[in-house]
């Protein structure tokens, strides 16, 4: 059996002022946030208008692949849906069933596993499936991309840019980031019998490999974007704690990859581009950041290889030797146990 669409599955974000707090509201449902919290990362969409750069940015990546499927004479139409907000992913499934699609593609906008980066999305296609019913087309997710070539080449390519930028000053260090997420969670994700741990991990390889592309020796791993409770443990460090200590060290000057995103969402331009980069210019650091992958045209064509690898048996490229992970049908977990939701504390 064929596939009939291609479902491009992200997280959403608002688009005006006034759908701000509903969208955080959305995100946060069931893990007992405080309003204070939510009022206070609210600032932070009203700081750029009350808009995310998120769906925008889907849009034009869509745009991109649906190119390079003409191009490669692939007719598969390509839907947008969203976990948060406008275009729900309930609604764009819907009339995907209404117009016809009996068995789909998905791509989720994350090349990494664990919870919040791969096994939630398949409960996105999972409560889809289950708010359109009977008829609902079949749902394969493809797989997680983070070791993929043309990923690795264009977060190369862009992390040299960056050093560029500064005009390859000798002792620039370079540091890659990503969400942080809860040690607890970071423990249970992928299967118990790999030890977890699957999402730091696979972010340590990802980073391994971008810098071995761009001929870099030395760089860090750290994260940003924690938003838990104090007394819950998460990955660290942090950025802006990192770029202290890199200051304390008498580094001078610093490029920031954001390597565990694929978009310069409202995540990347408000925690790197205005507080790692405002710390950074405290301390005298010259200071560059360099661009996510979604808009470079390799982006494009590594989500139709990624197709491909379903449509014609193509086979799947990769760059380490983790075993490839993330395909499932109709939302069903990679394994037993696998990437389990975290426990979420009440306050």
């Amino acid at each position: 059996m064929g596939y009939d669409a291609l479902l491009w599955l992200s997280f959403g974000g608002p688009e005006g002022p006034d759908e701000v707090m509903p969208f955080l509201e959305n995100v946060t449902r069931g893990r007992g946030v405080p309003r204070e919290r939510l009022l206070e990362v609210a600032e932070h969409y009203q700081h750029f208008g009350g808009v995310s750069p998120i769906n925008r940015l889907n849009r034009a990546a869509i745009a991109a692949v649906e190119k390079q499927l003409a191009a490669e004479n692939i007719e598969l139409p390509v839907h947008f849906g969203n976990r948060n907000w406008a275009p729900m992913v309930e609604d764009t499934l819907a009339g995907m069933k209404d117009a016809g699609v009996r068995r789909a593609l998905v791509f989720p906008t994350s090349a990494y596993g664990g919870y919040s980066a791969c096994r939630q999305y398949d409960e996105d296609i999972e409560r889809a499936r289950a708010s359109v019913g009977d008829g609902a087309p079949e749902l394969v997710k493809l797989r997680q991309f983070f070791d993929h070539p043309l990923f690795v080449s264009a977060v190369a390519d862009a992390v040299r840019a960056a050093h560029a930028k500064l005009g390859d000053r000798p002792g620039t260090r370079t540091v890659f980031t990503a969400h942080s997420i809860p040690e607890s969670a970071d423990l249970a994700s992928g299967p118990p019998s790999e030890g977890g741990r699957r999402y730091s991990s696979q972010i340590a390889e990802a980073a391994r490999l971008v810098a071995a592309e761009a001929g870099i020796a030395e760089y860090d791993v750290v994260w940003q974007s924690r938003s838990g409770p104090p007394q819950i443990p998460w990955l660290e460090p942090d950025i802006v704690d990192h770029i202290d200590a890199l200051h304390a060290q008498g580094v001078e000057s610093v490029v920031v990859s954001p390597i565990g995103f694929v978009a310069d969402h409202l995540e990347v331009i408000w925690d790197l581009d205005n507080e790692a980069a405002d710390r950074a210019a405290e301390h005298g650091m010259a200071f560059a950041r360099a661009a996510t992958p979604d808009a470079d045209p390799r982006f494009a064509e590594m989500v139709v290889e990624l197709v491909r690898e379903h449509l014609s048996d193509a086979p799947a490229r990769k760059l380490s030797p983790f075993p490839a992970a993330g395909c499932t049908v109709n939302g069903a977990p990679c394994a037993v146990a696998c990437c389990e939701p975290p426990q979420r504390p009440t306050r």
